[in-house]
C-alpha cells in the first residue's frame, strides 16, 4: 500500500510526532483529499493539549486546509477528482436536527469538527465528509486560501450572537 505522511500529536498534551501511514481511503459520502497547503491555528492547541472534550488519540489537527480530491467514496456524485476544495472548522452535520432543519448548519448538535472528530490537513491526505467541502477556483493560491477557511465559523457565531453581519448589512 502506498503511504503518506502525518502529524499527529499521540496523546494530550505530547510533542507532535511525524509518521508514516497507509493513505487513507474514502468511505461513502467522503472523499481523500491530497492535502496542498493547511493552515495553523489556535485552536489547534486545543487538540494538542487535550483542552477539547471527547477528544479521541491519535490525532491531526488541521482545520484550514486547501487541496485535491483524490479519490472520492462510494455515492459521491458531485464532486469531481482532481477538483479543488477547501475545508474548514465545520466538518459535517446531521441533517436531522432542529438547527439542520432549519439550515443553521454550524450548530447542528451532532456537529464534526475537522482536525477534532476526524483526522485534519497536518498530513499529506486527509479524508473529510462532502458536507465539510468547499470548492476552491484554480486561481486561488493555496497557501493563500488556507488561513480563510477558519474565519467561516467565526463570522457565523460573530453575526448570530451580535445579530450585525458588517458582509451583508
Amino acid at each position: 500500500m502506498p503511504k503518506m505522511k502525518i502529524a499527529v500529536v499521540p496523546k494530550p498534551g505530547a510533542d507532535f510526532e511525524l509518521q508514516e501511514r497507509e493513505i487513507p481511503q474514502p468511505g461513502p459520502g467522503q472523499v481523500r483529499i491530497r492535502v496542498q497547503a493547511c493552515g495553523i491555528c489556535f485552536s489547534d492547541s486545543l487538540v494538542k493539549d487535550g483542552h477539547w472534550p471527547g477528544l479521541s488519540y491519535p490525532r491531526s489537527p488541521g482545520h484550514e486546509v486547501a487541496g485535491v480530491i483524490a479519490d472520492l467514496g462510494p455515492g459521491v456524485t458531485n464532486w469531481k477528482q482532481g477538483q479543488r476544495v477547501g475545508v474548514g472548522w465545520h466538518g459535517g452535520q446531521d441533517n436531522t436536527c432542529l438547527y439542520c432543519r432549519r439550515g443553521d448548519f454550524a450548530n447542528c448538535s451532532q456537529q464534526k469538527i475537522t482536525g477534532f472528530n476526524f483526522d485534519g490537513g497536518y498530513a499529506e491526505n486527509m479524508i473529510a465528509p462532502i458536507e465539510a467541502l468547499a470548492q476552491m477556483p484554480d486561481s486561488l493560491d493555496a497557501a493563500e486560501a488556507a488561513p480563510l477557511l477558519c474565519a467561516g465559523i467565526t463570522t457565523t457565531i460573530h453575526c448570530a450572537i451580535t445579530a450585525r453581519c458588517p458582509a451583508i448589512s
